[in-house]
Protein backbone atom coordinates (compact mmCIF):
# COMPACT_ATOMS: atom_id res chain seq x y z
CA UNK A 1 0.00 0.00 0.00
CA UNK A 2 1.65 3.21 -1.37
CA UNK A 3 2.42 5.91 1.91
CA UNK A 4 1.40 9.79 0.67
CA UNK A 5 3.36 11.96 2.51
CA UNK A 6 2.00 15.82 1.86
CA UNK A 7 4.54 18.47 1.79
CA UNK A 8 2.45 21.41 2.18
CA UNK A 9 0.49 20.55 5.03
CA UNK A 10 1.74 22.99 7.23
CA UNK A 11 1.70 25.74 4.72
CA UNK A 12 -2.19 24.85 4.43
CA UNK A 13 -2.13 24.84 8.14
CA UNK A 14 -1.10 28.34 8.41
CA UNK A 15 -3.15 29.54 5.90
CA UNK A 16 -6.10 27.69 7.26
CA UNK A 17 -5.14 29.46 10.35
CA UNK A 18 -4.38 32.76 8.65
CA UNK A 19 -8.25 32.23 7.26
CA UNK A 20 -10.12 31.84 10.48
CA UNK A 21 -7.90 34.76 12.61
CA UNK A 22 -10.59 37.21 14.81
CA UNK A 23 -8.68 40.19 14.08
CA UNK A 24 -9.31 40.36 10.37
CA UNK A 25 -12.76 39.20 11.29
CA UNK A 26 -12.85 42.24 13.51
CA UNK A 27 -11.51 44.50 11.06
CA UNK A 28 -14.60 43.23 8.13
CA UNK A 29 -17.26 44.03 10.93
CA UNK A 30 -15.53 47.16 12.13
CA UNK A 31 -16.00 47.76 8.10
CA UNK A 32 -19.13 47.25 7.47
CA UNK A 33 -20.24 48.72 10.77
CA UNK A 34 -18.01 52.18 9.21
CA UNK A 35 -19.74 51.75 6.46
CA UNK A 36 -23.53 51.72 8.42
CA UNK A 37 -22.26 55.20 10.24
CA UNK A 38 -21.41 56.18 7.43
CA UNK A 39 -24.53 55.70 5.50
CA UNK A 40 -26.56 56.55 8.90
CA UNK A 41 -24.51 60.16 9.17
CA UNK A 42 -25.38 60.77 5.65
CA UNK A 43 -28.80 60.42 6.36
CA UNK A 44 -28.62 62.68 9.21
CA UNK A 45 -26.62 65.45 7.19
CA UNK A 46 -29.51 65.34 4.41
CA UNK A 47 -32.72 65.54 7.36
CA UNK A 48 -31.25 68.41 8.95
CA UNK A 49 -30.39 70.49 5.60
CA UNK A 50 -34.19 70.05 4.89
CA UNK A 51 -35.32 70.78 8.53
CA UNK A 52 -32.91 74.04 8.19
CA UNK A 53 -34.60 74.51 4.96
CA UNK A 54 -38.35 73.99 6.24
CA UNK A 55 -36.99 76.16 9.67
CA UNK A 56 -35.85 79.19 7.67
CA UNK A 57 -39.31 78.67 5.43
CA UNK A 58 -41.59 78.57 9.09
CA UNK A 59 -39.17 81.41 10.31
CA UNK A 60 -39.61 83.67 7.33
CA UNK A 61 -43.83 82.95 7.70
CA UNK A 62 -43.30 83.76 11.41
CA UNK A 63 -41.53 87.25 10.74
CA UNK A 64 -44.29 87.90 7.98
CA UNK A 65 -46.93 86.99 10.27
CA UNK A 66 -45.10 89.09 13.38
CA UNK A 67 -45.02 92.11 11.25
CA UNK A 68 -48.82 91.62 10.15
CA UNK A 69 -50.08 91.20 13.63
CA UNK A 70 -47.82 94.47 14.56
CA UNK A 71 -49.28 96.40 12.01
CA UNK A 72 -53.04 95.08 12.98
CA UNK A 73 -51.91 96.88 16.68
CA UNK A 74 -50.98 99.68 15.34
CA UNK A 75 -54.33 100.17 13.07
CA UNK A 76 -56.28 98.95 16.09
CA UNK A 77 -54.52 101.63 18.79
CA UNK A 78 -55.58 103.97 15.54
CA UNK A 79 -58.82 103.69 15.41
CA UNK A 80 -59.45 103.09 19.22
CA UNK A 81 -57.82 106.47 19.26
CA UNK A 82 -59.94 107.84 16.40
CA UNK A 83 -63.21 106.40 18.32
CA UNK A 84 -62.05 108.23 21.08
CA UNK A 85 -62.12 111.96 19.30
CA UNK A 86 -64.44 110.85 17.14
CA UNK A 87 -66.66 110.58 20.74
CA UNK A 88 -65.92 113.63 21.79
CA UNK A 89 -66.22 115.69 18.69
CA UNK A 90 -70.03 114.70 18.80
CA UNK A 91 -70.12 115.11 22.56
CA UNK A 92 -68.89 118.89 21.81
CA UNK A 93 -71.25 119.06 18.45
CA UNK A 94 -74.31 117.56 21.11
CA UNK A 95 -73.14 119.88 24.26
CA UNK A 96 -72.29 123.01 22.42
CA UNK A 97 -73.82 125.91 22.88
CA UNK A 98 -75.88 126.60 19.89
CA UNK A 99 -76.34 130.49 18.38
CA UNK A 100 -79.72 128.97 17.02
CA UNK A 101 -81.12 127.98 20.16
CA UNK A 102 -80.18 131.36 21.82
CA UNK A 103 -81.50 133.40 19.72
CA UNK A 104 -84.75 131.43 19.80
CA UNK A 105 -85.01 131.65 23.57
CA UNK A 106 -84.25 135.46 23.57
CA UNK A 107 -86.61 135.83 20.90
CA UNK A 108 -89.09 134.39 23.21
CA UNK A 109 -87.96 135.95 25.88
CA UNK A 110 -89.29 139.40 25.93
CA UNK A 111 -90.49 142.74 27.77
CA UNK A 112 -92.07 145.54 26.62
CA UNK A 113 -89.90 148.75 26.58
CA UNK A 114 -86.71 146.61 26.87
CA UNK A 115 -84.70 146.62 23.77
CA UNK A 116 -81.98 144.43 23.33
CA UNK A 117 -78.95 145.78 22.14
CA UNK A 118 -76.18 143.53 21.93
CA UNK A 119 -75.12 140.04 22.11
CA UNK A 120 -71.80 138.57 23.04
CA UNK A 121 -70.85 135.44 23.66
CA UNK A 122 -67.30 134.58 24.95
CA UNK A 123 -66.51 131.08 24.49
CA UNK A 124 -62.36 129.94 26.18
CA UNK A 125 -61.41 126.30 25.93
CA UNK A 126 -58.54 125.31 28.38
CA UNK A 127 -56.44 122.85 27.31
CA UNK A 128 -55.58 120.46 30.51
CA UNK A 129 -52.23 118.34 29.99
CA UNK A 130 -52.04 114.66 30.64
CA UNK A 131 -51.03 113.47 34.06
CA UNK A 132 -49.30 110.07 34.13
CA UNK A 133 -49.60 107.94 36.96
CA UNK A 134 -46.82 108.43 39.58
CA UNK A 135 -45.66 106.11 42.43
CA UNK A 136 -44.18 107.49 45.56
CA UNK A 137 -41.36 106.43 48.19
CA UNK A 138 -44.27 104.13 49.65
CA UNK A 139 -45.00 102.31 46.54
CA UNK A 140 -48.09 103.95 46.38
CA UNK A 141 -49.57 104.79 42.87
CA UNK A 142 -51.21 108.23 42.01
CA UNK A 143 -53.51 107.39 39.54
CA UNK A 144 -53.18 109.97 35.84
CA UNK A 145 -55.33 111.77 34.20
CA UNK A 146 -55.82 111.72 30.57
CA UNK A 147 -55.63 115.38 28.62
CA UNK A 148 -59.23 117.27 28.20
CA UNK A 149 -60.02 120.37 27.48
CA UNK A 150 -62.33 123.14 29.76
CA UNK A 151 -65.34 124.64 28.77
CA UNK A 152 -66.34 128.04 29.76
CA UNK A 153 -68.67 130.02 28.26
CA UNK A 154 -69.94 133.28 29.21
CA UNK A 155 -73.30 135.21 27.47
CA UNK A 156 -73.36 139.03 27.79
CA UNK A 157 -76.68 140.62 26.69
CA UNK A 158 -76.75 144.38 26.82
CA UNK A 159 -80.27 146.54 26.76
CA UNK A 160 -81.59 149.94 26.89
CA UNK A 161 -84.66 150.20 29.15
CA UNK A 162 -86.89 152.98 27.76
CA UNK A 163 -89.91 152.78 30.56
CA UNK A 164 -91.12 155.83 31.18
CA UNK A 165 -89.75 155.21 34.76
CA UNK A 166 -86.34 154.52 33.65
CA UNK A 167 -84.88 151.19 35.75
CA UNK A 168 -87.86 149.69 36.32
CA UNK A 169 -87.81 146.98 33.86
CA UNK A 170 -84.31 146.01 34.48
CA UNK A 171 -85.12 143.52 37.63
CA UNK A 172 -88.09 141.88 35.56
CA UNK A 173 -85.87 141.51 32.15
CA UNK A 174 -83.28 139.57 34.08
CA UNK A 175 -86.10 137.76 35.94
CA UNK A 176 -87.91 136.81 33.13
CA UNK A 177 -84.22 135.64 31.59
CA UNK A 178 -83.61 133.73 34.73
CA UNK A 179 -87.33 131.80 34.74
CA UNK A 180 -86.90 131.25 30.58
CA UNK A 181 -87.03 127.55 29.75
CA UNK A 182 -84.16 128.05 27.73
CA UNK A 183 -81.32 130.05 29.78
CA UNK A 184 -82.50 127.13 32.96
CA UNK A 185 -81.55 124.15 31.15
CA UNK A 186 -78.09 126.18 30.12
CA UNK A 187 -77.60 127.69 33.33
CA UNK A 188 -78.29 124.81 35.55
CA UNK A 189 -79.63 125.30 39.42
CA UNK A 190 -75.97 127.00 40.38
CA UNK A 191 -75.46 129.73 37.69
CA UNK A 192 -77.73 132.82 38.01
CA UNK A 193 -77.77 135.75 35.70
CA UNK A 194 -76.18 139.15 37.30
CA UNK A 195 -76.52 141.98 36.77
CA UNK A 196 -72.97 143.17 35.35
CA UNK A 197 -73.99 146.94 34.76
CA UNK A 198 -76.21 149.45 35.05
CA UNK A 199 -75.98 153.02 33.75
CA UNK A 200 -77.23 156.42 35.32
CA UNK A 201 -80.35 157.41 33.26
CA UNK A 202 -79.74 159.51 30.09
CA UNK A 203 -81.84 161.02 27.39
CA UNK A 204 -82.05 161.01 23.79
CA UNK A 205 -84.91 163.18 21.88
CA UNK A 206 -86.75 164.07 25.19
CA UNK A 207 -86.75 160.00 25.61
CA UNK A 208 -84.96 158.90 29.38
CA UNK A 209 -83.80 155.47 29.22
CA UNK A 210 -80.64 153.42 30.63
CA UNK A 211 -78.59 151.08 29.35
CA UNK A 212 -77.81 147.62 31.65
CA UNK A 213 -75.82 144.40 31.23
CA UNK A 214 -76.56 141.07 31.95
CA UNK A 215 -74.22 138.05 32.44
CA UNK A 216 -74.81 134.73 32.38
CA UNK A 217 -71.89 132.36 33.01
CA UNK A 218 -72.41 128.67 31.67
CA UNK A 219 -70.98 125.55 34.34
CA UNK A 220 -67.45 124.97 32.99
CA UNK A 221 -67.53 121.63 31.42
CA UNK A 222 -64.05 119.13 31.23
CA UNK A 223 -64.38 116.65 28.15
Amino acid sequence: MPIRINLLAEAQALEDLRRRDPVKRAIWVGVGLLVVMLAWISELQLKSMIARGELGRVAGQLNSRTNEFQQVLTNQRKLVEANRRLSLLQQMSTNRLLHGNLLNGLQQTTLDEVNLIRLKTDENYVYNEELKPKTNSTDRITPGRPASVTERITVTLEAKDSAPNPGDQVNKFKQAISQSRYFESILGSSNEVRLANLSPPQSFEGKAFVLFTLECRLPEKTR
